[in-house]
């Protein structure tokens, strides 16, 4: 059943801002939350390197140290994730959340996430992990993965948690932002919100009877709403009219061929993540 805000949580700077936006969503949509952490066991490249060229016995003893060292390692990781799990639970109820659950997996996270993705109503994942804490300019691999995988509604967010208050909708025309436009109108989650739409292009009656239906959709829904059509480079032109608007979460497409849906798979996109400082949400 897809009812679940699934919180992706790790040893990064980003698992306070998964908490606190997850909680956030899931009050908003009624929706039970559930913490996530996986244990990546994967097995070390090196050890076949480290035995190759020494005496039989010897191999044989440094094969059993690395497997006791695996072992000990792979028990330290689930501790630590336990203990991430608690103190999540416990940011959760103290955010308002009544009974946040959480569940531990080994094996890979793209996997994991796609085993529950039948029970993922929303994902709330942060823009890097653990492995890229140090480069802000880096949009973790595991995100992109899990984007290209997974056919439920992505939050990403960053480290410090700010309510949604405005948000700003990419919108080109496209089946999967109309789909978003209506899900944004009758979603609880922006209930509160101003809802803004633009559209990057030349001003075309095509275009305008577009807007206006994304606009009409939004009002009649009880949204504050506004929008408009800009022309210009889809990534400069999204951000000067978040600074100008004070947007605080952006929605946009995570897969096409326009100039806007095309993000992720090009640079455009996968350029406005790395930069951003706000919260994305991305439609498939």
């Amino acid at each position: 059943m897809t009812d679940h805000v699934m919180a992706a949580i790790d040893g990064s700077q980003f698992s306070q801002g998964v908490c606190d936006y997850a909680a956030w969503a899931s009050l908003a949509l009624a929706a039970p939350l559930t913490f996530l952490h996986v244990v990546d066991n994967h097995p070390q490249t090196a050890e076949a390197d480290l035995s190759g060229n020494i005496g039989l016995g010897s191999r044989e003893h440094l094969l059993e140290e690395l497997a006791s060292l695996d072992e000990q390692r792979a028990k330290l990781a689930q501790e630590q994730g336990r203990l991430m799990l608690q103190a999540a639970k416990e940011r959760a109820i103290g955010d308002g959340v009544a009974e946040p659950a959480s569940r531990q997996r080994n094996g890979t996270l793209v996997e994991t996430l796609a085993e529950l993705e039948e029970e993922t109503r929303l994902l709330v994942i942060g823009k890097r992990g653990e492995g890229h804490q140090q480069d802000s300019g880096h949009l973790g691999t595991n995100l992109e993965r899990v984007v290209r995988s997974l056919h439920r509604p992505i939050l990403m967010v960053p480290p410090t948690f700010t309510r949604p208050e405005r948000v700003l909708i990419a919108f080109d025309g496209s089946k999967t932002t109309r789909k978003g436009v209506e899900m944004i109108a009758k979603s609880p989650l922006f209930r509160e919100c101003e809802c803004h739409v633009v559209m990057v292009g030349a001003e075309l009656a095509d275009l305008r009877s577009q807007l206006d239906w994304a606009l009409s959709t939004l009002r009649e829904a009880g949204h504050r709403a506004q929008g408009e059509i800009r022309a210009g480079e889809v990534e400069e032109t999204l951000r000067a009219y978040k600074e100008e608007q004070g947007i605080d979460l952006l929605v946009m497409g995570a897969y096409g061929h326009s100039r806007i849906r095309h993000l992720l798979v090009g640079s455009t996109t996968t350029a406005m993540l790395r930069k951003a400082k706000l919260p994305v949400l991305l439609l498939r």
